[in-house]
C-alpha cells in the first residue's frame, strides 16, 4: 500500500522514472465503412506522446483535457498502440530551466510537506506533488476513459443545457448547445426536437450544421400552463429533475438521440451597498431566495483517482447533506471532478463553488501555457454547465492574495510583471472564456477575494481579506478558538479550520506498533503542515488537561481523543459566530452570508483539517456540524459578561417557539434551575437576539452555582414537534471544572431491522461522549455529546453488514473523564 508508513517517500522512484504503457488491440469493426476514426482520451495524466503503428498522433500535456487525435489513415484491423509518458517531475525542472527572464514562484513546497517543486509549470492536479494535509504522488498514466470513435456524415462531441427565468414575461427557457464534427465538405440540414413530456413542452427547429467542428444553440420556451419546478438545494426544498430527450434527424438518414435531465434554478452572487455598512454584500440568491451557505472545501478524495469509485463520492457527499449542508468548495489545487460528483450533488441539493485548477502559486502566461488552459477551461465548462449544482466558477484559490500579500517575498519594482500575468490568465483568458461559454452563473477571479472592489481595484486589491467586501480565508491556530472575538465579522467565510487526528483504527491501517505514539518518526512525518502536532497541544492545553497516562498506546489514543474534541469544539465556535452574525452590522461588519469550513474529506490518512477520514468514517467535527448547521438553531456567546442567546434559522417562515435553559452542576444529573421563556419569534432566515442576561445575575439565580462548576444548555421547542437540537454553553474552562467525577458509563447494543440501538447509561454527568466502533463502517446519529440525562439512545447506521456482537466487540466508550 502506497500510504502504509513511509511509502510516500519510499516510492518516490516511480515518479521519477518515464513509463510507456502500450497493447495491441484488434480493430473490432470494418474500417472501410467509416469516413471518420478519432482515438479519444477524456484523460491523459499528463505529458506523454502517443502512438499508434509507429505513427506519433501528437502529445498530451495537461491532464485536465480531453485528446481527441484522427486515426482514419494509420488505423489497420491489427494495431499496436504505445502513450509514452515522461515524469512530470523532470518535465515540470525543464519547463522551469527553459522560463528565461524571471522566476514564476514558488519553487518548491516547504521541507514539511516531502514534496516536490514547481508544481505550478505542468497542468496538473497541484496537491500531487505535496500539499500541507497530503503525500507526494506525482502519478502517471491513463486516468480516464480512453476509445474509438467511428463515424460517418456527423457526430455530437458536447451537449448541454442551461435555464434562464425571464422575469419580464414570468417565463423558463432552455438555452441548449451542442457541438458537433461534420465530416461532409458541404453543409448538412435538419431537424432537432426536444420534449419533455412532464411540462408538456415540444418544439422543433431546423438546423443547418457546417462543416468541421462547430456549435448550435436551440432555445427552449417552457410551457407556461406548467408550474415548473425548481431545483432547490438541500434544505430548502426539492431537486427537481425533468427528463428530456433531443433528437437530431439530419438528411443524412442517420439520427441521435440525447437523454438528459432539465433542471431549472437561477443563480446571483448578490453585490450591493448595506445600510449602516461601507462596502458591498456578498451572498447568493437561489430562485430568487437568499441563501445562507452551509458547507465545506473539498479535496481530492484520494492521491490515485482511480481509486474514487462511485461509492466513495456517494458516501462522502450523503455526508455532507446529513450534516445539514447545502454546499461544497471543489478547491483549485484538486482536479476537476467527475461527471458522477456532480451527479450526485443535482440529485442531494450540494451547491458547488468551482474553482479552476489554480492553488497558492503565480502561473506561467507563455502561448502554449494560456493555449492548454484556454483548451482546458473550454473543456470543463462545456462537461459542466448543464450542472444546477454548480453556482459559481471561481479563477483560482489564494493567488490574489499571494500578491496582495506578496507572500514569495518580490521586489516591488517587479510587481507589475505578475499583475500583469495574473490579468493575462486569470481575466483575459480564463473569464473570457466563462462568459462566452457560460452565461448562466457568477464569476469571481480569485478567493478569498473583494468581489467588485477587486475589479476596480485592477483584480488585485490591496487587501482581499477585507471584512466589508467579497469572501475571507482565515486561519490562526494561537489564539483561543473559543473566543469568538478573534474571528473575522466577514461577509462570507469560504476557508477556516483546525486540524485533528483520525482515529485510532484508521491510522492502525497504515502503521506499526513503534509509530504509536503523538512524537514518533511515523507521527511527524504524517504531519505535513509546519509545528502543527504542537499547535493542536496548545490549543487544547488552553482548555483541557492533556494526558498523562503510562501506558505509551493509552496516552496516543487519548491525544487523537482530545485533538478531534477539540477540533469540533474550535470549528463549531467560529461556525456559529458566522450564523448569527447573517442579520447585524457592528461596526460596520456583518451579514455573514456563508460559512464552508476547511475541509470535509481526506486524501490519506494523516492528521488534517478534514472532519470525515480517508475512508468515510466521520470525525467528532462532522458529528458537531450536523449540529451547528442545524436548520434550527440556539446559539449562545458572552460579551464583556452577559449571556446573549441567538435564534438561527434558515427556514422559510417565522416560527413562535419556546426557549429552554437548563443549568447543570458537573456534579450531579439533576438540573440546578431552568428557564423556559415562551412566545419567542425566531424569523424566517435570520439571527435574531432571543435571551439575554449578566452572567453575575444569572450565576444568582441559579443557586449554588459558580463558572466553573455549573454548565448551561439550551435548545427551542415548538408546538408542531419542531425543535432544535441542544445546544451548550461552557461557562469556563473544561480543565478547571469542579465537580467532574469518573462515572460507571456503559452501552447496551441491540438491532431493528437494518439499525443498531446503542442505550447508554451513566451516573453522572459526561462531557463529550464518543462511541467508536473501529473499522466497521457507518456512522451514528449523533457523537461527541454533553450526557446530563441517566438514559441515551443513539442509533447506528451501518454502510455494510455487521452485528450486535461485532459493534460490542468493537465499542469503545471514550469521555473527557477517561483522560488520565
Amino acid at each position: 500500500d502506497p500510504y502504509y508508513r513511509f511509502n510516500d517517500v519510499m516510492y518516490r522512484w516511480i515518479s521519477l522514472d518515464n513509463w510507456t504503457y502500450s497493447r495491441t488491440f484488434k480493430t473490432p469493426f470494418d474500417i472501410r465503412k467509416w469516413q471518420k476514426l478519432n482515438l479519444v482520451f477524456e484523460g491523459v495524466d499528463t505529458v506523454a506522446q502517443i502512438l499508434i503503428n509507429n505513427v506519433t498522433l501528437g502529445r498530451t500535456d495537461n491532464m485536465f483535457n480531453r485528446y481527441s487525435f484522427d486515426i482514419t489513415s494509420v488505423i489497420k484491423e491489427v494495431n499496436f498502440i504505445e502513450v509514452r509518458f515522461l515524469s512530470a517531475i523532470s518535465y515540470t525542472a525543464e519547463q522551469n530551466r527553459c522560463h528565461k527572464g524571471y522566476s514564476i514562484p514558488p519553487e518548491c513546497p516547504p521541507p514539511v510537506q516531502k514534496g516536490e517543486c514547481h508544481a505550478n509549470f505542468i497542468r496538473k492536479e497541484q496537491c500531487s506533488f505535496s500539499w500541507d494535509w497530503g503525500p507526494s504522488f506525482p502519478t502517471q498514466g491513463i486516468w480516464k476513459d480512453a476509445r474509438i470513435e467511428a463515424y460517418n456524415h456527423y457526430h455530437l462531441i458536447y451537449f448541454s443545457l442551461t435555464s434562464f427565468f425571464v422575469k419580464s414575461t414570468q417565463k423558463w427557457h432552455l438555452e441548449i448547445e451542442a457541438i458537433f464534427d461534420v465530416v461532409s465538405s458541404k453543409p448538412i440540414v435538419g431537424l432537432a426536437t426536444v420534449n419533455i413530456p412532464k411540462l408538456q413542452t415540444q418544439q422543433t427547429f431546423n438546423v443547418v450544421l457546417q462543416p468541421g467542428e462547430g456549435s448550435i444553440v436551440l432555445l427552449v420556451n417552457i410551457n407556461k400552463s406548467f408550474a415548473v419546478e425548481p431545483w432547490w438545494p438541500n434544505g430548502h426544498g426539492k431537486q427537481t429533475g425533468y427528463n428530456m430527450t433531443t433528437t437530431f434527424i439530419m438528411e443524412t438518414g442517420y439520427q441521435i438521440e440525447k437523454f438528459s435531465k432539465a433542471y431549472f434554478r437561477t443563480v446571483e452572487l448578490v453585490q450591493e451597498p448595506i445600510h449602516g455598512s461601507p462596502g458591498l454584500s456578498f451572498y447568493f440568491r437561489i430562485n430568487d431566495r437568499p441563501i445562507f451557505i452551509k458547507g465545506s472545501n473539498w479535496i481530492p478524495a484520494d492521491s490515485f483517482q482511480d481509486r474514487v469509485t462511485y461509492d466513495t463520492l456517494w458516501l462522502l457527499l450523503k455526508s455532507a447533506a446529513d450534516a445539514n449542508m447545502n454546499a461544497l468548495r471543489v478547491w483549485g489545487g484538486g482536479v476537476y471532478e467527475q461527471d458522477e460528483f456532480y451527479d450526485i450533488c443535482d440529485e442531494i441539493g450540494i451547491m458547488i463553488w468551482q474553482d479552476f485548477m489554480f492553488a497558492c502559486a503565480l502561473y506561467p502566461t507563455d502561448q502554449n501555457y494560456l493555449e492548454s488552459v484556454r483548451v482546458e477551461v473550454t473543456h470543463q465548462v462545456r462537461r459542466l454547465k448543464s450542472h444546477p449544482s454548480i453556482i459559481l466558477w471561481s479563477g483560482n484559490n489564494e493567488n490574489e492574495a499571494a500578491i496582495a500579500s506578496n507572500w514569495f517575498s518580490i521586489p516591488y519594482a517587479d510587481r507589475e510583471v505578475y499583475i500583469k500575468d495574473y490579468i493575462m490568465l486569470y481575466v483575459k483568458n480564463i473569464r473570457e472564456i466563462v462568459l462566452a461559454e457560460d452565461k448562466s452563473r457568477p464569476f469571481v477571479a480569485s478567493s478569498p477575494t473583494n468581489g467588485l472592489e477587486s475589479v476596480k481595484e485592477g483584480w488585485v486589491s490591496q487587501n482581499p481579506y477585507d471584512t466589508h467586501y467579497g469572501d475571507t480565508h482565515f486561519y490562526d491556530y494561537s489564539i483561543d478558538c473559543w473566543n469568538w472575538a478573534v474571528y473575522p465579522k466577514t461577509r462570507f467565510a469560504s476557508e477556516y479550520g483546525f486540524q485533528s487526528w483520525p482515529s485510532f483504527s484508521t491510522i492502525k491501517k497504515v502503521s506499526s506498533a513503534e509509530d504509536w505514539s503523538y512524537t514518533s518518526n511515523f507521527s511527524l512525518h504524517r504531519q505535513h503542515h509546519e509545528n502543527g502536532n504542537d499547535q493542536m497541544l496548545q490549543q487544547i492545553g488552553y482548555h483541557f488537561k492533556l494526558p498523562q497516562s503510562t501506558d505509551p498506546i493509552k496516552k496516543f489514543k487519548d491525544m487523537i481523543y482530545l485533538t478531534q474534541v477539540m477540533q469540533a469544539q474550535c470549528v463549531k465556535t467560529e461556525t456559529e459566530f458566522y450564523r448569527f452574525s447573517q442579520s447585524e452590522i457592528i461596526k460596520g461588519e456583518g451579514h455573514t452570508m456563508g460559512a464552508l469550513y476547511w475541509q470535509l474529506n481526506d486524501i490519506w490518512q494523516a492528521p488534517s483539517w478534514a472532519s470525515v477520514e480517508y475512508g468515510g468514517k466521520w470525525k467528532l467535527l462532522h458529528y458537531f456540524a450536523q449540529n451547528f448547521f442545524a436548520p434550527l438553531l440556539p446559539v449562545a456567546y458572552e460579551d464583556e459578561g452577559v449571556l446573549y442567546i441567538y435564534g438561527v434559522s434558515d427556514l422559510h417562515v417565522d416560527h413562535k417557539l419556546t426557549l429552554r435553559v437548563v443549568v447543570y452542576t458537573w456534579s450531579s444529573l439533576e438540573p440546578v434551575c431552568t428557564l423556559s421563556k415562551g412566545g419567542v419569534i425566531v424569523k424566517a432566515q435570520s439571527a435574531v437576539p432571543i435571551y439575554k442576561e449578566s452572567i453575575n445575575e444569572f450565576l444568582e439565580r441559579c443557586q449554588n452555582c459558580t463558572r466553573k462548576s455549573c454548565v448551561v444548555t439550551f435548545c427551542l421547542v415548538g408546538e408542531d414537534g419542531l425543535q432544535s437540537p441542544t445546544n451548550h454553553h461552557f461557562l469556563s474552562s473544561l480543565k478547571d471544572a469542579v465537580g467532574l467525577e469518573k462515572t460507571q458509563l456503559s452501552a447496551l447494543v441491540s438491532q431493528q431491522d437494518d439499525i443498531y440501538i446503542f442505550v447508554l447509561q451513566t451516573t453522572a454527568i459526561v462531557p463529550f461522549v464518543s462511541l467508536d466502533v473501529g473499522s466497521i463502517k457507518g456512522r451514528f446519529s449523533e457523537n461527541g455529546f454533553l450526557m446530563t440525562e441517566k438514559k441515551k439512545v443513539v442509533m447506528f447506521y451501518p454502510w455494510e453488514p455487521t452485528s450486535v456482537e461485532e459493534l460490542e466487540e468493537s465499542l469503545t466508550l471514550t469521555s473527557l473523564l477517561d483522560i488520565i
